[in-house]
C-alpha cells in the first residue's frame, strides 16, 4: 500500500545522537522536508533514512537520491557539522521530540522527523488518527475525495494537524480516494484561501489533514 509511516523508528545510542531517542540501530527510515530560503512551504517533500556513525550524520533523500554528509565539528559557534562541501551546517531543535532540525550557510533547512512512540514502522492501516475529530465517524456520512499532486509522482503529506509545521503521518499519492470529515481554514499564511480537511484514506483507514489543494471534492464533478 502506498501510505507508509514517516517514523525514525530505531536509532543509535540516545548519548551519542543526543536527541533523547531508544538505542536500536545506527541507520533508520524517516520522513525529510526540505525548505528553501525564507520559503514557508517545503520544496521536497520526501522519504529519507538517517544514519549516524561516531558522531558522523549522513541524510539520504529517497525521492532524488540526494545525500548529505555532515562531519561533527568541535567549535559549535561554526556550525554543529560540515557538509561535505566544507560548510558550516547548525542542527536545530525546532522540532522538539518529533524530531531535528538542520540549517545550512544558504538558509535553506532540512526537517528530519520521527517519534517512536507515535508511528508505526509499519503501513499505516490502524493506529493513527485518534483526534476526536475522527473518532466515531462512519464513511456512509463523509464525501469521498481524489489526492492530486501538484507534481507528477509527487508524495502529498497526510499531517498530524491541519499545519504543515506538524509531524507527518504518512503520504499519499495522486489518485488515492479519501474520507472528508472537516475542513477548516488554512493559519499558515495569512490571507491564506485554502484550508486544511481531516481525512481518512478508503483504503487503508489512516486519518489525518490533508490541505485542501491536494484533493478534489466531489462537487468539483470527479
Amino acid at each position: 500500500m502506498r501510505i507508509r509511516s514517516a517514523v525514525l523508528s530505531a536509532i543509535t545510542a540516545a548519548a551519542a545522537l543526543g536527541f533523547g531517542l531508544a538505542a536500536k540501530a545506527d541507520t533508520v527510515p524517516a520522513h525529510c522536508d526540505l525548505y528553501a530560503p525564507r520559503e514557508d512551504y517545503p520544496s521536497l517533500s520526501s522519504a529519507c533514512t538517517f544514519s549516524q556513525r561516531q558522531g558522523y550524520i549522513t541524510i539520504e533523500l529517497q525521492s532524488n537520491g540526494v545525500s548529505y554528509e555532515l562531519s561533527p565539528v568541535a567549535n559549535a559557534s561554526s556550525g554543529n557539522f560540515k557538509d561535505q562541501h566544507g560548510q558550516a551546517v547548525y542542527r536545530q531543535s525546532g522540532l522538539g521530540s518529533a524530531g531535528t532540525i538542520f540549517e545550512f550557510v544558504d538558509g535553506s533547512h532540512l526537517w528530519v522527523y520521527w517519534d517512536e512512540s507515535t508511528f508505526s514502522t509499519t503501513p499505516a492501516t490502524q493506529g493513527i488518527g485518534t483526534d476526536p475529530v475522527t473518532q466515531g465517524i462512519g464513511g456512509s456520512s463523509a464525501r469521498v475525495g481524489t489526492l492530486v499532486a501538484h507534481t507528477r509522482g509527487s508524495q502529498i503529506n497526510l499531517r498530524s494537524q491541519p499545519t504543515v509545521r506538524s509531524r507527518p503521518l504518512g503520504y499519499g499519492l495522486a489518485g488515492d480516494r479519501v474520507r472528508i470529515y472537516l475542513c477548516q481554514p488554512d493559519t499558515d499564511t495569512p490571507g491564506s484561501d485554502l484550508n486544511w480537511c481531516n481525512v481518512q484514506f478508503v483504503e487503508t483507514g489512516a486519518n489525518g489533514w490533508i490541505r485542501s489543494d491536494f484533493i478534489i471534492f466531489p462537487s468539483d464533478g470527479v
